[in-house]
């Protein structure tokens, strides 16, 4: 007979010993919610890495380390006598049976577009309850969510009112417009390199790309996200191809001309 494998409990009492102020660990007893909180962000990066390769085994561990930080986050709130790790789990039970009443209320839905927009109902009425002073459509949209994804969420309930594109077209027109004013405030720092204002102005004209950027993805229902990382993926493969054809030919590719790199680029381009 396998041995009995270790469950929840057995995480959360070593979590608590790690943070016994007698005996426990000193790097975990100097941290708190603030401290944390960027390795919570990295390990759910790391479970997204680990689910686009394809890998179980890295998927199984970096799960592990994503739950240790909901625990470790529930530790530091029982010691500051806020919440325990039972309360977590207790309000996403509650949260996911009431926003299933298909499932667990009798209630009928059509499909998975009907659940979507009847979810988003519940989520609405849920903010209101939590902040009735802000009734905007954009209220309660996270400040700490990646700037990408946060302005994609800020379309699509800005969306919901109607306001919007109808299709692609018009957010195609919208980007080569902001490319252009962009080209402006770049010829203006070409004359101008050491302005602050010209810089600034820079700065808003090229966030004014992403952002629009960031509609076109969403209207192509594209997770801008994914395209990115799939994006970055190819450039590493490329320039990594274009290194090893430059030291197969006994060069350096860091000591090669522009012309001679992108020579280089333009066969692996074509190789892949």
């Amino acid at each position: 007979m396998s041995e009995k494998k270790r469950g929840i409990d057995e995480l959360l009492r070593i979590m608590a010993a790690l943070r016994a102020p007698d005996g426990g660990c000193p790097w975990d007893l100097e941290q708190d919610f603030s401290s944390i909180a960027p390795y919570t962000i990295e390990e759910a990066y790391e479970v997204a890495d680990a689910i686009d390769r394809g890998d179980m085994d890295d998927l199984k561990d970096e799960l592990g380390d994503l739950l240790l930080q909901v625990v470790f986050h529930a530790q530091m709130a029982k010691e500051a006598g806020a919440f325990e790790f039972s309360d977590v789990s207790e309000a996403i039970c509650d949260k996911m049976t009431r926003r299933h009443p298909h499932v667990f209320a009798g209630a009928s839905i059509e499909d998975a577009e009907a659940q979507t927009a009847a979810w988003e109902v519940q989520k609405q009425a849920e903010r209101a309850a939590k902040n009735p002073v802000d009734d905007s459509a954009l209220a309660g949209i996270a400040r700490g969510l990646p700037e990408w994804q946060r302005a994609v969420k800020l379309q699509s309930r800005a969306a919901r009112t109607g306001f919007d594109w109808p299709d692609d077209r018009p957010v195609i027109a919208k980007l080569r417009e902001e490319l252009d004013e962009l080209a402006v405030e770049f010829d203006a720092r070409e004359a101008a390199p050491n302005d602050v204002e010209t810089q600034a102005r820079l700065r808003e004209e090229l966030g004014d790309v992403l952002f629009v950027a960031a509609n076109l993805a969403r209207h192509a229902k594209v997770d801008p996200g994914d395209a990115l990382r799939a994006a970055n993926r190819k450039f590493e493969r490329r320039f990594r191809s274009m290194e090893a054809m430059a030291k197969a030919e006994g060069q350096a590719f860091s000591e090669l001309d522009l012309k001679a790199q992108e020579a280089l680029w333009f066969r692996v381009k074509n190789d892949t």
